[in-house]
Order: structure tokens, then sequence, then C-alpha cells
């Protein structure tokens, strides 16, 4: 990533010499700031998008990818015709990418997993198995279809299980190992298991549901008040669910300052201490001569920070302040670059890539209707996990809340899956899909 080959002879808002091959006509180079000016007008313009074409939020394609996409589709006509329409700086694309996976980071909380319990642990286990299996499976598919198995690995849990950011982040390093495109092959990835994910996961446990005469246990106890909880809490994202588990903490304000200001400010500074810190961490973790994304090191620091926090109290971090933060610089790092894709790259990979698609979506449906239900408990809430896990193992939590949802409404409350879910599919398994992506960049790259 970083800024792109050529812009250093260019002026901004400038059209003279051409750095670029004579075959193209440059039209506008745009600088850092106008470039990410432009990345949150296509974010908005996505937001606007999806109000105005329903379908879109049903299947929950992310707003900065509508937009980016149009401005890839349009860069890629005005290709075809040999123009080139727009450069973009894209130096901040790095640090809003590591700035996602440092927030990330900090929701690595064993105190968030203690509060799951035992079933959080075991459906977090359960799915990291499955997302080395989608590797695997990706990487034999590939090979028999005569390609780098890296590009299984590619359409695997890099960005099924990983999604477009992942699949955006780790681009770069499946470039330099010989997929040609990774970005573009990512991207496509990432948006057909959104889509999958979004069409399979609620009527495969349907169908589950009905076959075994499943129905959510009766409301009574302890645990009564919390399971009418569940319909409400069908319509909060993911991470407002886990949110809600953990108690804010005070400000901490000093006297005369506004408090969110001051919550905000503090723990921007903590994220980029992370950063800071974390890019040593990085270049230490290189020297042994393993490859590892740049993210890395950022992402172990602040899970180093907040665990450390959940014992002391000493930074009073809050879950909803780091997740708004992350959510922000996700959303301007998928606009910036998917504004810079080249979809023309992907021509040669269509075949192959449809095809490894199709085995790794239908290897999901089979562990979610064979496998979940029987390895979180045989009831009907294991099956709305089912629901739920197909939903993040190939899309988004955001698919994995829809499918869940759209259960619960016709079926009644399934306050654990709303627990679990969330949890491992929002937090745990984007830690641990890097180490497991590191290990196979590794083995076959």
């Amino acid at each position: 990533m970083g800024r792109q080959r050529g812009c250093d002879n260019l002026q901004p808002f400038g059209v003279g010499a051409l750095p670029w091959p004579s075959t193209l006509v440059q039209m506008l180079a745009l600088d850092l700031v106008n470039t990410i000016a432009v990345a949150g007008v296509v974010l908005f313009a996505g937001y606007g998008l999806r109000r105005a074409i329903p379908v879109l939020a049903r299947l929950n394609i992310p707003a900065p990818v509508v937009g980016g996409l149009l401005v890839a589709i349009a860069m890629t006509v005005a290709h075809r015709t040999g123009t080139q329409l727009v450069r973009f700086d894209t130096t901040l694309q790095t640090p809003l990418q590591n700035a996602f996976f440092t927030a990330i980071g900090f929701g690595a909380s064993f105190q968030l997993l203690r509060l799951g319990g035992p079933l959080v642990l075991r459906f977090f286990l359960f799915a990291t198995g499955v997302a080395v299996l989608q590797n695997v499976v990706g990487a034999a598919a590939a090979a028999a279809l005569g390609q780098a198995p890296l590009l299984g690995v590619l359409a695997g849990s890099v960005t099924l299980t990983g999604g477009p950011a992942t699949g955006l982040a780790f681009a770069p390093l499946f470039e330099q190992a010989g997929v040609q495109g990774a970005a573009t092959v990512a991207v496509a990835a990432a948006m057909a298991g959104i889509v999958c994910g979004g069409l399979i996961g609620a009527p495969l446990a349907t169908y589950l549901i009905e076959r075994g005469r499943l129905a959510p246990r009766p409301a009574s106890g302890p645990g009564s008040n919390r399971a009418r909880l569940a319909p409400h809490a069908r319509v909060d994202p993911a991470t407002r669910i886990v949110e809600a588990q953990v108690p804010e903490p005070p400000s901490g304000a000093p006297s005369g300052e506004d408090p969110e200001a001051y919550v905000l400010l503090k723990h921007l500074v903590l994220m980029l201490v992370a950063m800071w810190i974390g890019g040593f961490v990085s270049r230490a973790l290189a020297g042994v001569g393993l490859t590892f994304p740049s993210y890395i090191g950022a992402m172990v620091v602040a899970a180093v920070i907040r665990n450390v926090d959940d014992l002391s109290g000493v930074f009073g971090l809050s879950q909803q302040t780091l997740d708004d933060l992350g959510n922000v610089a996700l959303s301007l790092f998928l606009a910036l670059a998917l504004m810079t894709l080249r979809l023309w790259e992907l021509a040669g990979l269509a075949v192959p890539l449809t095809v490894i698609l199709i085995v790794q979506v239908a290897l999901v449906a089979v562990v979610a209707a064979f496998a979940v239900p029987r390895f979180m408990g045989r009831d009907y809430e294991s099956v709305v996990m089912a629901g739920g896990f197909t939903g993040f193992m190939l899309g988004t939590s955001a698919n994995a809340m829809a499918n869940m949802s759209a259960l619960v409404e016709r079926y009644g409350p399934a306050p654990k899956a709303f627990l679990t879910v969330p949890l491992v599919g929002a937090f745990f398994i984007d830690f641990i899909n890097a180490v497991i992506i590191t290990f196979c960049l590794n083995l076959w790259g």
C-alpha cells in the first residue's frame, strides 16, 4: 500500500508529464487531503445508495464497498478506453487499516471470554478449526484447478471469515507471494461470501428447526428477563450487544473538560500509541524471517493493553469508544481501497475463483447443517447459532446478526446465541484468523 508509484512526479490537481504508459491519458491527480475527502464522499454516497436500493441493505453489503465499487467500475471503464480519470494518494490507507485492526486487538479480552463461559470458548475453538479447514480445502481446490494454493487461501478464511477488510489488508502479501490481482480477488470473494452468507444462513437454520420441531426453552427463573430482552437485542449490531455486557468506565475527565471529548481523545491517543509500539513489534517479528501483515504488532500490543486494563482499570477503556474509532477507520479504509481497485485484473481468474467459492460455500453449509448443532447442544439455540455461524464464516458479523434476527422473530428468543455469536464473530475470530492466515502464507508462499 502507501503512495502509489508515479505520484512523485505529479502536482495535485495538475495535468502534466505522464508517468503512466503512453496509452493512458491522465486527467487529475489528488493529494492526501483531497483523496481522503473523496473517500468520505464516496462512503456517504454508499449510504445513500443502500437507502435507495433496499436489497443492498438486506444483503448487508457495506456502504464503503457500495460507493467504492462504483468508482472502481468507472475507473475500469475509463481504463478500457485508454484514459486514467484520476490518481489517488493512498498514503493514509495503511494507517487506517492498522487503526481498524488495532481496535480489533483491543477487543481481544479474556474478561469477555470468561463472560461468555464454556459455550463461547467451545464455539470459538470450533470456528477456529473451520477457518483452518477453509484454507486447506481452498488450497486443495486451487491446486486441482492448476492455480497456486494461496489463491484458495485468499478465497478461504482470508476473505470469507475475515471479510473485505482482512482480504484487502493481506492482499499485498499475497501479491508478493505470486497471486496476481490479489486485492481484486479479495474483494470479489468477500462480496460473494457476504451475499451467500445472507442468502443461505436463515433458510438453512429454518429447515433444521422445522425438521427437528425445535422451539426455544420457556422463559422462567432468573434467566427469564434476559430471554425476554433477546427480541430487542436483535436490532443491534454485533458489537453493541457485546458492549452491553461490559460496563462503561467513568470518563475521568478533568474539571472543565468536556467528558465525551476527553474520552474520545484518550482512546485515540491509546490507539496511536499501540500502533506506534506495534510498529517495533512488527519489525521484530519480520526479523525472524516470517511474513506478517503490517498491523499484527499493533493488534498484539492493543490486546496486551486491553487485558492489563481489565485487571487494573488503569486506562479506563471504553469498548464502545474503541469500536466507534475502529468503525470510522474501517469505513474510510474500505472506501479508499475500493476506489483504487483494478477490476480488470480479475478477468483471468474468474472461472477458478468461482469454482473455489462454490466449494467454500458448500463446505460452510454442510458444517452449519450437520456439525454446529451437534457441537453446540442439539437444541433450538444451537440451530440459531448455526444460522449466525453461516453468516460470519462466509460474510460478516452483520450477516450473522441478520440471520439470527430473522429466526428469533419467527420462532422466539435465543439469548445464548445472541451472546455467543457476536463475541466470536465480531471479536475473537478476527484475531486468531490473522494467525491462521500468516501460517498459511509462510507454508505455501
